[in-house]
């Protein structure tokens, strides 16, 4: 029986491992941390005949000393480097690498796929996209870096329609070529660049789900997009909320909106008041999804009900309650400066803002610029917090605390908020989350909890 070698024991990589196993491999998993709910999980697969290695950075020169044997492949979950030592050891021995993703295209090739990537804007998209398709009667659920991994829907939905999926850069960087029905790019602004190195290197990675797609659906708003793609798919649809005048010169198919309406070429579709949700930023994300839906052939009148009845995801611009006249927010999806800056600037001022977490390269000026604008307080939490600091300082920004933990930082909103007029209470990190929690829904989740028990 071959052996696979799964790395990384995160949702993802759980997933595959046990589709792996249904497949007839024997499965080995590895991962470099070991905590009371990764043990757990240690059982729960070694109960399934799994093999577990906690505490283990995989290394072929050493998988014989934990009781490993030399795999015949290697699947690797988002987390883990596609160009890490290891693997590039690997990939010369002739064991042949693969992402989860790749994992869940074997099994569910055969069904229409929609893919949504991009910097900012991929969960929002993805979430209303599957809305719409369900909607219409689809068996069509969100997945892939929202929800569900894409292998765990592989696991447990047996009568699919199609896979709405958000794929990021870091398993597009492991992936084969996918071939989905639709491809939808919704942002491009420099992000990863510690993963992928330069911002040419992480369009690529991008650029790789487009160039095996059926359709592609590309967001005329990005001013990235918009200078750089428009010659690359000439069958491309592009999406523009500012009017057909706007949409990229020289481009056959485009939806838009005018005046109160969503066009497709010169023709109305549906009403624009259906979106619930405020900002240019969202009818972006409306337009994508509308554009998928219209050209799968679903008709306006179903577009428009799911969409009148979408109120957003979790975490990205979530209310979680009204505390003492203030609005509490939990925008924990935003995990740049770009995602940052959209998150405070569609919340009513003055604002205490909870930032920190892991820093992330980019250009945060704009940010900055708006934390002057609308910001009465900064509440800085994790590794980033001293060179927030820094940052408030040069710009001549002083109302800031270096608070450490999202606990301090909410008992000190909760203590602010009575001392000054303020209207919200934002959390929105502009930052990873590795530095203290395993993923953004964890970090919201703990504030979310945060919140409702003040």
């Amino acid at each position: 029986m071959p052996t696979v070698h799964v790395i990384g024991l995160g949702r993802s990589g759980i997933a595959a491992a046990r589709l792996l196993k249904r497949q007839g491999w024997q499965v080995e998993v590895s991962d470099r941390r070991q905590t009371p709910a990764l043990q757990s999980q240690q059982q729960l697969l070694e109960a399934e005949g799994i093999a577990v290695q906690l505490n283990y950075d995989f290394d072929l020169q050493t998988l014989a000393h934990v009781g490993l044997q030399i795999p015949h492949e290697i699947v690797i979950s988002p987390g883990v480097p596609w160009n890490s030592p290891a693997l590039i050891a690997a990939r010369q021995a002739g064991i042949p690498v693969r992402g989860e993703v790749a994992i869940a295209w074997q099994a569910l090739g055969h069904l229409p796929w929609v893919c949504i990537t991009g910097t900012n804007g991929k969960t929002t998209t993805t979430a209303l996209t599957a809305a719409i398709f369900q909607a219409a009667g689809y068996n069509a659920p969100a997945c892939g870096n929202i929800g569900n991994s894409i292998c765990e829907v592989a696991l447990t939905a047996h009568t699919l329609d199609w896979v709405i999926a958000e794929i990021s850069s870091y398993q597009l960087e492991s992936s084969p070529p996918l071939q989905p029905q639709f491809a939808l790019w919704t942002t491009l602004t420099p992000d990863h660049l510690e993963r992928h190195g330069t911002l040419e290197a992480y369009v690529e990675t991008k650029a790789h789900l487009m160039n095996g797609a059926k359709q592609v659906i590309l967001n005329g708003d990005d001013p990235y997009l918009r200078q750089h793609m428009v010659n690359r798919w000439p069958q491309a649809w592009w999406i523009t909320t500012q009017g057909a005048a706007a949409l990229p010169k020289g481009i056959a198919q485009g939806i838009y909106i005018a005046g109160d309406q969503v066009w497709v070429q010169d023709q109305p579709l549906l009403p624009t008041h259906v979106l619930q949700m405020p900002g240019q930023h969202n009818q972006q994300n409306f337009l994508l999804a509308v554009a998928a839906a219209h050209l799968a052939g679903i008709p306006a009148a179903t577009i428009a009900k799911a969409v009148a009845g979408f109120n957003g995801v979790p975490h990205r611009l979530e209310r979680i309650r009204q505390w003492r006249q203030v609005a509490w927010i939990n925008d924990s999806k935003a995990t740049n400066y770009d995602a940052a800056e959209i998150g405070l600037r569609s919340v009513t001022g003055p604002v205490i803002l909870i930032a920190g977490g892991q820093a992330k390269k980019g250009d945060d000026r704009a940010w900055l610029n708006l934390i002057q604008e609308k910001v009465a307080w900064v509440l800085l939490i994790g590794e980033a917090a001293p060179q927030f600091a820094q940052r408030l300082e040069a710009i001549g920004f002083t109302n800031y605390e270096i608070i450490e933990t999202l606990d301090r930082a909410v008992a000190a909103a909760a203590e602010l908020v009575t001392q000054y007029p303020i209207k919200t209470v934002l959390f929105s990190p502009a930052c990873a989350s590795f530095d203290q929690y395993q993923n953004f829904e964890e970090r919201g989740n703990h504030f979310r909890q945060l919140c409702l028990e003040l």
